[in-house]
């Protein structure tokens, strides 16, 4: 996990240094963005990014994801589990290449709910919640298709992200076994990875607005 997480974060510097602008002064924005993935999970998400010359600050928050069985990989899924995210938050700190590309250092926090696939997810359906706390990095493209024009279509950003947040630490406790009603066996879960199929990728698309001060 380590040699693949170095091996991306040399690959994000190689590719912002050949896009850099050769000193050319970036100007100061803020944008505010709403991600196209967490709707289709039952979710939504807000983003707010300050670009101050060539540094970054932004702040997410994700609520109510939910993922069924058939979306898991894992013990999850063979459990026959289905996955509530109440929340994702957290921040990142960055640097910006040129006006479209940035990288950012990110912590976020995560909150877990499993219950039973096709049970309603109360508190008392509840088989294990617990939080975990990831620290990676994105790299982020902001795309405006209508810088060109004037009025409010200037300021449209469409902005594509690839991140690698892997776990570092969890309060799920270890080995932790359950008695699963479906498998009638006594099974053990893990602390989820926040990503694609429990891993630590994630890749969405956000848009909103963007503003110059």
């Amino acid at each position: 996990m380590q040699k693949t997480f170095l091996s991306t974060l040399v690959f994000v510097l190689l590719l912002g240094q050949l896009t850099q602008a050769q000193n050319k002064p970036l100007s100061n924005r803020v944008n505010l963005l709403f991600g196209l993935n967490q709707p289709l999970l039952g979710g939504f998400n807000i983003e707010g990014n300050l670009f101050y010359k060539r540094l970054v600050f932004d702040y997410s928050h994700g609520v109510s994801l939910n993922f069924s069985n058939a979306t898991l990989a894992g013990d999850e899924k063979t459990q026959q589990l289905a996955v509530h995210i109440p929340y994702t938050t957290g921040f990142g700190v960055g640097y910006r290449f040129n006006e479209w590309f940035n990288l950012r250092a990110e912590p976020k926090w995560h909150r877990f709910e499993l219950y039973y696939e096709g049970d309603a997810q109360t508190i008392d359906n509840r088989i294990v919640a617990y939080n975990t706390f990831s620290l990676g990095i994105g790299a982020y493209f902001n795309v405006r298709p209508f810088k060109n024009k004037e009025g409010f279509l200037k300021g449209i950003m469409i902005a594509p992200s690839i991140r690698y947040w892997p776990k570092l630490s969890d309060n799920l406790a270890n080995n932790f076994t359950y008695q699963n009603r479906v498998t009638g066996q006594s099974e053990s879960l893990s602390a989820m990875e926040v990503g694609v199929s429990n891993t630590p990728w994630i890749f969405n698309i956000s848009i909103g607005y963007t503003f110059e001060y």
